[in-house]
């Protein structure tokens, strides 16, 4: 009996960037190896990590929905955890596919669509400051307050 599964898969930004529709390959070629039919496959969002994994911090989200038959998601698991370029997945079992997902995937298929490239693994996060004034005080310096307590 087989069941529909949303399967959420962490790519390395380095197969990625070596081209999409390759990398999107993998995954989906892995779905199909254990008896799955993609129903819907699209790239979800390319992301900076909340830490890092494989000394990675960016990684390229991919949201598939597999009908799949419930023994074999055992074996799926298996292969996602030794293929290198899988970071991280989870796998969930779903009613349906939504059709908003089934109109992305039909976008991202069309002839047309460009996926944007990743930024480079050391591209520099954008730092934001408060607008709080901040005073530099030089080394040989001593503030005022410092100054009358050393007295």
């Amino acid at each position: 009996m087989s069941r529909i599964y949303e399967i959420m898969v962490l790519l390395d930004n380095n197969v990625v960037r070596a081209g999409w529709k390759e990398a999107k390959a993998i995954a989906t070629g892995l779905f199909e190896k254990h008896g799955g039919k993609v129903l819907s496959a699209r790239r979800w969002d390319e992301r900076k990590l909340a830490y890092p994994i494989r000394l990675r911090r960016r990684g390229t989200y991919l949201l598939a929905y597999v009908e799949l038959a419930a023994g074999s998601v055992a074996t799926l698991r298996r292969d996602l955890d030794l293929t290198e370029n899988v970071m991280r997945y989870i796998i969930l079992s779903a009613e349906t596919v939504p059709a908003e997902e089934l109109e992305l995937t039909q976008a991202e298929n069309a002839a047309g669509y460009l996926v944007p490239p990743p930024p480079p693994e050391d591209a520099p996060e954008a730092v934001e400051y408060e607008d709080a004034a901040v005073e530099a005080v030089a080394e040989d310096e001593v503030p005022a307050e410092l100054a009358e307590e050393e007295a």
